[in-house]
């Protein structure tokens, strides 16, 4: 019998902490609750978890320095952040900081469900190889969907989960248009017409790693009303 998925709750609030890891549970889930970010740092030292549903206002450390710690030692982790803070600019401090994704309260809970079932059956898929190759090159640069480690125009470095899935859909579609609403639905399990700027943000990241000229980019580039295209150095 295959082993349940572990999650990590960090949450300081009782009254939500307790209906998170009531619902989590009843949907099959391994839950390890902890109220502050140095324990959650400690739980993630002792047992290996599948994801991390992080709450930003934590006592003893906020959960973007929770964020920023794991992404030093662990790329690939899924990290689900979830915040009282609405405002865009808060989105990308969070995606900044490492978070996959980003979850505003008050939210509805089939939404969060649906966000971790998506998160978890997704975490495998990058690691196949693209075109037969675990190792896809562009010109000097190149990704490794197995290890998620990449080189881009600053040198080596890992991509998370979420930017490594979003660079394969690109790159297995490579010269067709990716519509925003496909990487919505394939990425982040999204309805194809949630209004977020999610898309933008990890494009604006990617090109910040693969373009010399993130504001001219010759690889990831934007169809007006259309979506994104991959191209390589080859490409015309």
């Amino acid at each position: 019998m295959q082993e349940p998925n572990s999650i990590l709750l960090v949450e300081d609030d009782p009254h939500l902490a307790k209906g998170l890891l009531f619902n989590l549970e009843r949907e099959g889930y391994e839950v390890f609750l902890v109220d502050n970010g140095v324990s959650a740092l400690d739980e993630l030292r002792k047992k290996d978890f599948d994801l991390i549903i992080l709450d930003l206002m934590l006592p003893k450390m906020g959960g973007l320095e929770v964020a920023r710690t794991i992404r030093e030692t662990n790329m690939r982790f899924p990290i689900l952040m979830l915040t009282a803070k609405s405002l865009e600019k808060d989105r990308e401090i969070g995606l900044e900081a490492g978070a996959d994704d980003y979850l505003t309260k008050p939210f509805h809970l089939p939404e969060l469900l649906l966000r971790v079932k998506g998160i978890l059956r997704r975490s495998e898929w990058y690691k196949e190889p693209v075109h037969d190759q675990e190792i896809y090159r562009f010109g000097e640069m190149w990704i490794n969907f197995g290890t998620g480690q990449a080189n881009g125009v600053d040198g080596e470095f890992y991509l998370t989960t979420k930017e490594a899935l979003v660079m394969k859909l690109l790159v297995e579609q490579k010269g067709d248009v990716v519509s925003r609403e496909e990487l919505l639905e394939k990425v982040w399990g999204y309805d194809p017409k949630t209004e977020t700027r999610t898309v933008d943000n990890f494009i604006s990241r990617l090109r910040k790693y693969f373009e010399k000229k993130p504001q001219n980019p010759t690889h990831i580039i934007t169809l007006r009303e259309k979506g994104y295209q991959f191209k390589s150095d080859k490409d015309e």
